[in-house]
């Protein structure tokens, strides 16, 4: 891997991570297009991608990650104290807690199928094709969502399990997480801020948990190219870097209704995909 290589992976990832336009599916596109689509180190260098979005992640909502951090230290204090059930749904930080574990439970038995899911999408064009398209079908859709009134305090289990399944589409290479889950939250009726917020806080632990499993397997595998960890490190920090101003862009997209321009985009590439897919043979 060049060092162009690593700083043009960290950007699409940085970028691609938070638009509604699918980082895995990008990221994959580039693997074909450059030849490398079969190169076992791909996942672990996404992982160290997906690594600095997370950090910008952190950084772009330290507020909202501190005070939930915060609460879920006062959650174990209750817990081992006999008085979390007692304590009920407290706080709007404790609610938002409980509402993405709901989330993050619906993803469990779809996280076994997602090797297979996206070695087909790695071999075929036209299936990683399908799913951009059906990226562009609810971007266009969540645009013509009415505003929203449902915020962290107000949500309920229900359209937290939605907003789950939307999570767990977006396992799918060519599917956004961030567009899935902002799509799915406007869905079932959130307001745009909390739809942003609720979204990025869904996607730490996922993006955590993920990174990790493919961390690890490489070191079980002794495929851990040491030779590659500057370039790794180099892509983590372009990522980071590049991913803090996506997510002030997408804050200021979805607050604009504007996500109708990556639906445009998501169809257009779809069809190309697809295209080259079929014609490409």
């Amino acid at each position: 891997m060049t060092v162009l290589d690593a700083i043009l992976q960290g950007i699409i990832q940085g970028l691609t991570e938070f638009l509604p336009v699918s980082s895995s599916g990008h990221l994959m596109l580039y693997a074909h297009i450059t030849g490398n689509a079969d190169s076992e180190n791909n996942f672990l260098f996404s992982a160290f991608l997906h690594l600095g979005t997370l950090l910008a992640t952190c950084i772009a909502f330290k507020d909202t990650v501190a005070a939930l951090f915060k609460e879920c230290i006062a959650m174990l204090k209750d817990l081992f104290t006999g008085k979390l059930i007692k304590a009920g749904l407290g706080s709007p930080e404790r609610r938002m807690i409980y509402m993405l574990i709901i989330s993050l439970a619906v993803l469990v038995p779809f996280y076994f199928i997602r090797d297979f899911i996206e070695g087909v999408a790695a071999k075929y064009l036209i299936a990683l094709g399908c799913f951009f398209l059906y990226t562009s079908f609810i971007l266009f859709m969540s645009d013509k969502c009415k505003d929203g009134r449902k915020t962290p305090a107000t949500m309920t289990w229900k359209e937290a399990l939605i907003i789950g399944l939307f999570q767990a589409v977006a396992l799918l290479p060519g599917v956004s997480r961030s567009g899935s889950t902002i799509c799915g939250a406007l869905f079932v009726g959130t307001d745009r801020d909390t739809a942003v917020k609720y979204s990025f806080m869904l996607g730490i632990p996922t993006i955590l948990a993920g990174c990790l499993v493919s961390i690890k397997d490489a070191v079980d595998a002794n495929a851990l190219p040491m030779n590659e960890i500057p370039m790794y490190l180099l892509g983590f920090v372009v990522a980071a870097v590049v991913g803090i101003a996506a997510i002030k862009l997408v804050d200021l997209l979805v607050k604009n209704n504007k996500f109708k321009y990556f639906a445009v985009y998501t169809l257009i590439l779809g069809l190309v995909v697809i295209g080259f897919g079929v014609f490409g043979r």
